[in-house]
């Protein structure tokens, strides 16, 4: 066996993944809409011409390698900065180099590893020196920038999106480590390809994970001589159970709410106690799920069964009382329940509606019949002059506008036939044509 040298020694107790990590683009693995031939990205790393720019990826998929391999190909000063370990006091001493480096002409390139983790200040921190150029701003992260970044800072970078790597990807990285002085090489393995497809499929796309679960298949492989033979039942030991894909910050997160919520709205209970199981399994909130089945309820059924929404928040008050695993049930029926109601988006669409006309005429007066008047100054005004107090009237309501001029007519709720809404819509019809003198 070839002998190794002290400082052989040392790297060899660095992670795989560590010691596998390709320093030039050609060794890259992956991310071919980015890095293809005629990728855009590529083409910004080769003449070094890079904006600040977010990537954007599930974990492994190479977000910190691609900075590496920047930072080897760029002519600018280039700082790895990690967002785990500082804050606004080490991003001012860094942005004070980047400025005195810029006016000498120097362009400075900052890594921010994990920037999801920095609050808004310490993001907001970054703005100016962005806006002036004295850094060309490179953000890693695992979560979906418009929930995590700043808009005024995101608008300013350009977002890649880099993608899990597919399994042949995985399968390429893990024997390329088996052969590799750098990684495994040394210990002449030997495993089927049947088994690095098996690690690849349980990696689901992430090298990192790929290359940590074929460390520990070979540490605990069968040595013979000069020879390491990891067996199907060492491998099947080292894989263990298949954990939950689920992060309850990242964009699983926003993508299993959102299964769970459409599938309701579709009527479909089996599809909706699912995606509600695979949330509670994971370790989401319960208390989580409750609030968006309160928003459900009035989102799209509303008007429809006015029972929904009390039942949602007797759901989130059982939830507060029990806790997991117990308030799972509680979940389930009202789940449920939800997804077998009539629905309504009526009340959705009616607020979503006078919210643009709210927005757009912010100035617009309050009718001085409809308005307050405390004082006799307002009354000299106007000030609720021809209002009607409709308890006083046999009908219980005036013929009044209530509304702007400017709106005078408009209409937002607009109530359809399902469900319970039948007789609010036709009580509705009644009270608008008594309103326009048809009755």
């Amino acid at each position: 066996m070839e002998q190794l040298s002290l400082f052989d020694v040392q790297d060899i107790y660095k992670p795989l993944a560590s010691r596998m990590r390709p320093q030039r683009l050609e060794d890259f693995v992956g991310q071919r809409q980015l890095l293809g031939e005629n990728g855009i990205l590529r083409r910004m790393i080769e003449s070094d011409q890079i904006p600040s720019m977010i990537f954007w990826g599930p974990p492994g998929v190479g977000k910190t390698t691609l900075a590496g391999i920047i930072a080897g190909k760029t002519h600018a000063r280039f700082i790895n900065f990690s967002a785990v370990t500082s804050g606004i006091k080490e991003i001012k001493e860094v942005m004070a180099q980047a400025e005195n480096s810029r006016r000498m002409g120097e362009k400075t390139v900052l890594f921010v590893d994990e920037i999801h983790r920095f609050n808004k200040a310490q993001q907001d921190a970054f703005l100016p020196y962005v806006e002036r150029g004295s850094i060309i701003l490179i953000g890693a992260t695992t979560e979906n920038p418009s929930f995590e970044i700043n808009n005024a800072l995101l608008s300013r970078c350009r977002v890649f999106v880099l993608e899990s790597l597919k399994a042949e990807d995985i399968v390429l990285l893990l024997k390329r480590a088996l052969k590799s002085p750098d990684g495994l090489g040394y210990l002449k393995v030997e495993i089927t390809d049947e088994m690095l497809e098996m690690i690849a499929g349980f990696s689901e796309g992430d090298a990192r994970k790929a290359f940590n679960l074929l460390e520990m298949a070979v540490s605990n492989g069968q040595i013979e001589g000069n020879k390491t033979t990891v067996t199907m039942d060492v491998l099947k030991r080292c894989l263990g159970k298949k954990s939950l894909l689920y992060d309850k910050k990242g964009e699983e997160h926003y993508n299993l709410i959102s299964a769970l919520h459409k599938s309701m709205r579709n009527s479909d209970p089996d599809a909706a106690v699912y995606w509600l199981a695979r949330m509670l399994e994971a370790g989401e909130d319960p208390l989580y799920v409750a609030r968006r089945l309160i928003r459900f309820a009035s989102e799209d059924i509303a008007m429809a069964d006015s029972h929904a929404l009390p039942l949602a928040v007797a759901a989130y008050e059982a939830c507060h009382f029990l806790g997991m695993p117990e308030c799972n049930v509680n979940l389930s029926h009202a789940v449920i329940y939800l997804a077998m109601a009539p629905k309504s988006n009526s009340a959705y669409v009616a607020y979503e509606e006078a919210k643009a006309d709210a927005q757009n005429m912010l100035a617009e007066p309050v009718p001085l019949n409809i308005r307050n008047a405390p004082t006799n100054l307002m009354k000299q005004l106007h000030y609720g002059e021809g209002y009607v107090y409709a308890h006083d009237t046999e009908e219980k309501m005036a013929r009044m506008q209530c509304l702007p001029d400017s709106l005078l007519g408009r209409t937002y709720y607009r109530p359809n036939e399902a469900g319970e809404e039948r007789q609010t819509k036709k009580r509705l019809e009644e009270i608008r044509r008594w309103k326009n003198g048809e009755d």
